[in-house]
């Protein structure tokens, strides 16, 4: 019984830090999506031909989040069960915005304004060599450039 009851506190406990660090996260990730908003990001591989192109170097912007184990007792759950796991869902959309916003700082610090060709790629790195998910890497990169409009 006591195991239990020592299994559920570090259960619910787990759940109330994750749940705090994953917002201060957001709020972070926000409050800097508005800094950055003017490097702006396109999937097409080359500009218009209206506009001239200064510079053109890669910038990438990676980051590796870490599962916690309450979602990983969520998504454990969820297998059971089928259906969404809501619980990773969360995990890579910061981590996504994370490695946009980092890739964006590095555009600026070159001095661009744009970033052609943005890719994203993601991996799972499994935890103790096995099929646990233990973190998610994301990676962006794109070629940064700066735009002006001929005229």
């Amino acid at each position: 019984m006591s195991n239990l009851i020592i299994f559920l506190l570090l259960l619910v406990s787990g759940y109330g830090f994750g749940h705090y660090i994953e917002r201060r996260h957001y709020r972070s990730i926000l409050q800097r999506e508005k800094e950055y908003d003017d490097v702006v990001l396109t999937t097409v591989r080359r500009p218009a031909a209206d506009v001239e192109l200064t510079g053109g170097e890669l910038v990438a912007g990676s980051v590796v989040i870490s599962v916690d184990y309450f979602k990983r007792f969520l998504a454990g759950l969820r297998n059971l069960i089928g259906g969404r796991m809501t619980s990773y869902e969360t995990l890579l959309d910061r981590g996504r915005r994370e490695a946009i916003l980092r890739m964006k700082q590095q555009a600026r610090a070159k001095g661009a304004n744009m970033v052609f060709n943005v890719k994203m790629e993601t991996a799972s790195i499994s935890k103790d060599g096995g099929s646990a998910l233990g973190s998610v890497e994301i990676l962006a990169y794109g070629t940064a450039t700066t735009v002006t409009m001929q005229g």
